[in-house]
């Protein structure tokens, strides 16, 4: 039989979305162009906009569907849901021709052979996938369809999902004319997820627009609760480069709950689906391994390589065979089209009570009432001071979401439809909170805060903020390296787009604090731990680990290799762990392990813990982790820093165990730098350069040792000042001395940013590099091209010219 109504996915390229929609043009294309590079995409094929064209004509719906859109209110859409229904019913109401009806028939036979088979019948708008509009959820899917009959019923279905309330309005919002707008259906053979898990991913870093990282999320069953946000699921980021260059390339891994399993009804037909609960075992199990995720990631790169941008794909794993399938990609609408070096900063100027947190979707402020609903049948009067606060959100709340300032909603990660939508609006979200439904009130004045990295913050009542646009590539970048100070790696890939010459400073220490929360030595001896509560509290932490210190090896190196993912190729310098005992006795299981002393500040800290058989065991976790970064995952712009070193012997005992343990100074081009904190690593830097590579000045631990202050004593505190000239006459010391053994030098600080002499000063030395805090490194940029420009001057003026 000739099909003129039907088209196999064998016969279908990207160019043909006018005829079967940019879903399934999309499927058409990856069967044909990437299943031979390994891509698995389930076979199928779709009905054409002339079979749907064609179904209105016979039926007579065209005339009757214009005049029904027609009366539809576009100000404030008050009558929405009832010019949807009848849109609906009326397609609803017509009946297949016979021609249609044998094409269907025989593409299914060809597809499934003498056996019915399930497929997924799957909504393709014409104007859908679209690189300005992705149309996610806006029409129907029907799973786990079978029989000849069934299929055709579903496919009528499918056509009147054209109207769907949500589809209307996104049509209206996006300029699209109803009417020329045709509905393809792709009738896919079925990938059995309910037995097996789901999800979607990311070519490119959803929040931030970071290039370099592939985001994959799943659920066990069927991948609707991820779209619906109903369940957190498991998330892992793979670093491109790595995944290209053969490296481990999974740089961070979250488990979610993962709660409820989406399979199908037993009781009911026709695709019917029910969530059962989860069995525990099967919440505390990552549902892909690491080769499965290292694959599915190929294949993301694969597609995002073949259509040449950043791609958003739902992937599925079948129960029975083990297999992963594509199912669907379409280009990503948030961040492919948005200027890379303007910047919109937003940060807040005060504290606040904390309410609830949850994943941060954007990286606005909004102040507003929350208007607590249950669903959107509920919304009276919103506008753009009011914030929704739900349970989840699903396509059908689409129509509300442009009208309000902010969404919250229990339940949901940074894949579900809340966050697509929320990012392709512009509308500040922080979903998967838990609670927001209980801990907020309605009405209450609160502040929506999702510019603290991946945390989204809700405060009590009005916080003030400020607002700041920023065009990045008006900022000229000085001669002397501006670096970062780092410590919290879900700001890391934000942050990336910063004006920078990499990282000066990681700070490990918050990492270990917020990711990690146990002291290393309670891991490595966990089973001669005696108090019970303790025990608890580590093993519940840790019920995934048979290993406790494989928990603190994997926590500490996804934290890091985030932060040094995010700049690669350039630079970042992590120091090695230098709480003070007091500090590592805060951490879970640390008060068993630290020794009481009367100033911490110049006791048991830094260089001398690592060789100390109070804690090299420990450090040898910390080695273990930076080790895994540079060399499992080739993130080998890495380099390592030593704090607070006392001695010269001290610096060759800890670069002998770091040896020890694996992290041998220049192999692997390892450079190990040391900080300049102590006035004897001024003293004796020649001597010090001997043995490190590049030197690191503190400013806050150096003034406060040169001028015997305690710099957190409120007596003292007035008199520590870094622009002290015994302070300045240390660095500048300490510079001669880099600059005579030529081994690099740096500053970390606030005082150059604070103050244009003090950069002035660092230039006129002839320092490398200087490292600020994100928000005081516009400043410091600012200040060391203004000190560049005076010794040029200088220069000339000295030169007669």
């Amino acid at each position: 039989m000739k099909l003129s109504f039907i088209k196999p996915f064998g016969q279908i390229r990207i160019f043909d979305v006018p005829s079967v929609g940019g879903k399934n043009a999309s499927l058409g294309e990856m069967y044909n162009q990437l299943i031979s590079k390994g891509v698995q995409v389930p076979n199928g094929f779709a009905t054409t906009s002339e079979a749907f064209w064609a179904y209105l004509d016979e039926n007579s719906l065209r005339g009757p569907l214009l005049k029904i859109v027609a009366e539809l209110d576009t100000i404030r859409y008050s009558n929405l849901a009832t010019i949807g229904k009848k849109a609906r019913n009326l397609i609803l109401g017509g009946k297949l021709s016979e021609k249609l009806c044998n094409e269907i028939k025989e593409a299914y036979h060809t597809l499934c052979g003498e056996e019915s088979c399930s497929v997924a019948v799957r909504s393709s708008a014409t104007a859908e996938d679209l690189p300005d509009a992705s149309f996610a959820g806006q029409h129907d899917t029907f799973l786990n369809i079978e029989g000849k009959d069934a299929v055709l019923e579903t496919i009528k279905k499918c056509f009147a999902s054209l109207y769907t309330d949500r589809a209307i309005k996104y049509r209206d919002d996006k300029g699209f004319e109803h009417s020329e707008v045709a509905l393809s259906v792709g009738v896919q053979k079925m990938v059995r997820a309910d037995i097996g898990c789901s999800g979607v991913g990311f070519t490119i870093e959803p929040e931030s627009g970071f290039e370099n990282a592939i985001l994959l999320s799943g659920v066990w069953g069927l991948g609707e609760n991820i779209v619906q946000g109903t369940i957190n699921p498991d998330e892992f980021y793979v670093f491109k480069p790595s995944l290209e260059r053969g490296n481990y390339p999974i740089i961070q891994k979250k488990m979610g709950d993962k709660k409820l399993t989406m399979i199908y009804s037993k009781a009911k037909k026709g695709g019917a689906t029910v969530n059962i609960h989860t069995p525990k075992p099967r919440q505390q199990q990552f549902i892909l391994s690491d080769q499965e995720v290292t694959n599915l990631a190929k294949w993301a790169l694969l597609i995002e390589k073949h259509y040449n941008k950043p791609m958003d794909i739902e992937w599925a794993k079948d129960g029975n065979t083990h297999e992963l399938y594509i199912i669907q990609a379409r280009p990503e609408t948030v961040h492919h089209a948005k200027e890379k070096n303007v910047q919109i900063i937003y940060k807040l100027k005060e504290k606040g009570k904390v309410l609830t947190t949850g994943n941060a979707v954007g990286s606005k402020i909004k102040i507003g009432n929350p208007i607590i609903l249950h669903s959107p049948k509920e919304a009276r009067n919103l506008n753009h001071d009011h914030i929704i606060v739900t349970d989840t959100i699903t396509p059908d709340w689409d129509p509300l979401l442009k009208q309000v300032g902010g969404i919250i909603t229990n339940k949901g990660g940074r894949t579900s439809h809340a966050a697509i939508v929320a990012r392709e609006l512009g509308v500040p979200a922080i979903v998967g909170c838990g609670n927001a439904t209980t801990s907020l009130t309605d009405k209450v004045l609160i502040t929506l805060s999702c510019a603290q990295g991946k945390t989204g913050y809700v405060y009590e009542g009005k916080l003030s903020f400020k607002e700041e646009k920023i065009d990045f590539s008006n900022i000229k970048m000085p001669q002397t390296e501006a670096k970062m100070i780092l410590a919290d790696p879900e700001s890391a890939f934000q942050m990336s787009f910063y004006p920078n010459h990499g990282v000066g400073l990681l700070r490990m220490e918050f990492i270990i604090t917020h990711s990690v929360k146990i002291h290393p030595m309670a891991l490595v001896k966990f089973n001669e731990l005696k108090n019970a509560s303790v025990i608890r509290k580590i093993n519940k932490i840790t019920y995934n680990y048979s290993n406790k210190t494989d928990y603190f090896i994997d926590q500490l190196s996804q934290g890091i290799a985030t932060i040094a993912a995010a700049f690669y190729p350039k630079e970042v310098i992590v120091r090695l762990s230098d709480f003070k005992t007091n500090e590592y006795a805060n951490l879970i299981g640390g008060a068993d392990f630290e020794p009481l002393e009367e100033n911490p500040m110049l006791g048991f800290r830094g260089a001398s813990r690592y060789y100390s058989d109070l804690y090299k065991e420990g450090f040898a976790l910390e080695c273990a982790a930076i080790k895994k970064v540079r060399e499992h995952m080739g993130l080998n712009n890495l380099k390592v820093m030593v704090p607070f070193c006392r001695t010269v012997e001290e610096g060759k005992k800890v670069i002998d165990i770091m040896q020890k343990y694996g992290l041998k100074r220049g192999e692997n081009g390892l450079e190990i730098y040391t900080m300049v904190e102590i006035p004897s690593n001024v003293i004796l830097a020649k001597e010090f350069a001997e043995i490190f590579d590049g030197f690191s000045i503190g400013s806050n631990d150096l003034t406060q040792l040169t001028l015997g202050i305690d710099r957190d004593s409120e007596i003292m505190g007035k008199l520590f000042d870094e622009n002290n000239p015994a302070a300045k006459r240390m660095i500048s010391m300490a510079i001669a001395s880099a600059r005579e053994t030529n081994t690099k030098i740096g500053l970390c600080g606030q005082a150059p940013s604070d103050f244009p002499e003090y950069a002035k000063f660092l230039v006129e030395e002839g320092i490398d590099s200087i490292s600020f805090n994100p928000d005081a490194l516009l400043q410091g940029i600012e200040n060391i091209n203004k000190a560049e420009e005076s010794l040029i001057g200088h220069h000339m003026i000295l030169n007669g010219n």
